[in-house]
């Protein structure tokens, strides 16, 4: 039986959308919002019917009948710590992200709650696969210097797991069998470390190296700092850390194209800001190696902003000495949502329930 299989992937001013037919794209489209229109809400699950609307042209525009879709997916989003692999989209985690009861918002919280309404029309199940919060770390990498704090991982980890898994076929061996570092270089930079195919720890980006429009990791006491001496609020603080960061911050733009035609205009305040966000997922990466005891297999660099040679060069000579690096630029998250779906809806996978 041929599954048609509907992906959505909820970003913060984009909405992708991808039809496939089994494991063969139909289309894939994305949506650019304007940033101003998003403003207009005041919270993340009420652009719901905003992007449904959307989803639902684009559909409509390549003939796509939604009585035809056998399975809906969508990007998991900041929910509570959970397993990797798919959960069934069901009243709880509606409710959790509708009340934005997670770690926090986010554009991909949206992605559950677009799939659910999709599938209603189309009479079947709603899922979501590989959340941004999925994996649950070992007890040793959970403790903080707080008692009242404790660590969890948030990172790309749909992208990082399909890639991770591509690589290992590429080399005929089984994503279970090998020790790998995975970087993903996006609008927001996160990194995680898989041995033997399980999540072994992960560096998020509220603690990590800053990226493109986010601050990364900062000296506690001085941020304590600067958030009384500025009276920020919860709001302000947290766009600081998450929106407002990165090279956003330092030059003006989260663009990487724009900041490397500055660094090519001789710009060298540009320049010395680029170095230090590689300098700072160089030593990342050098950070996990000693989760697994420096027995890595590979370091995969993926992400939108791999596709810079200039910024994969700058990580890998810092890097490569621990093990062999491999640049797998963009993402993959479309393709890899549906084949998530695929493997539940046709029994070679069982969905997970909150």
């Amino acid at each position: 039986m041929a599954h048609m299989i509907l992906a959505v992937n909820t970003g913060s001013t984009s909405t992708k959308i991808g039809v496939f037919k089994n494991d063969e794209p139909v289309f894939m489209k994305t949506i650019d919002h304007d940033h101003t229109e998003l403003q207009k809400f005041p919270t993340i699950s009420g652009q719901k019917d905003f992007r449904l609307g959307f989803v639902t042209e684009m559909l409509e525009a390549e003939n796509i009948k939604i009585a035809e879709i056998t399975g809906v997916v969508g990007i998991g989003g900041l929910l509570p710590p959970i397993e990797t692999g798919g959960y069934l989209v069901n009243e709880r985690m509606l409710e959790i992200l509708t009340n934005e009861e997670g770690i926090a918002a986010h554009a991909s919280n949206l992605g559950a709650i677009l799939a659910d309404s999709l599938a209603k029309q189309a009479g079947c199940k709603a899922f979501i696969y590989d959340a941004v919060s999925a994996g649950i770390l070992p007890d040793i990498a959970r403790i903080t210097g707080f008692p009242e704090i404790t660590r969890r991982s948030l990172s790309h980890v749909l992208n990082s797991r399909a890639q991770s898994i591509q690589y290992a076929a590429k080399i005929g061996k089984q994503f279970e069998d090998l020790n790998l570092i995975i970087a993903h270089l996006g609008g927001g930079v996160s990194l995680s470390v898989y041995e033997k195919g399980k999540l072994a720890d992960s560096v998020g980006d509220d603690f990590g190296p800053f990226s493109s429009e986010r601050a990364g990791g900062a000296p506690l006491i001085d941020f304590v700092d600067f958030i009384f001496e500025n009276n920020l609020t919860k709001k302000e603080a947290q766009y600081k850390i998450r929106g407002g960061g990165g090279l956003k911050a330092h030059l003006g733009t989260a663009s990487m194209k724009e900041a490397e035609d500055m660094i090519t205009g001789g710009d060298t305040r540009a320049k010395q800001v680029v170095h230090a966000m590689c300098y700072g997922v160089a030593k990342s990466i050098g950070a996990l190696s000693t989760v697994i005891k420096g027995k890595c297999d590979g370091i995969i660099l993926t992400g939108g902003i791999t596709r810079a040679a200039f910024i994969t060069d700058l990580i890998k000579e810092r890097v490569e000495f621990i093990a062999p690096v491999i640049v797998m630029p963009g993402e993959y998250e479309l393709e890899a949502l549906a084949a998530g779906c695929l493997r539940i809806v046709t029994g070679v996978e069982k969905a997970h329930e909150m």
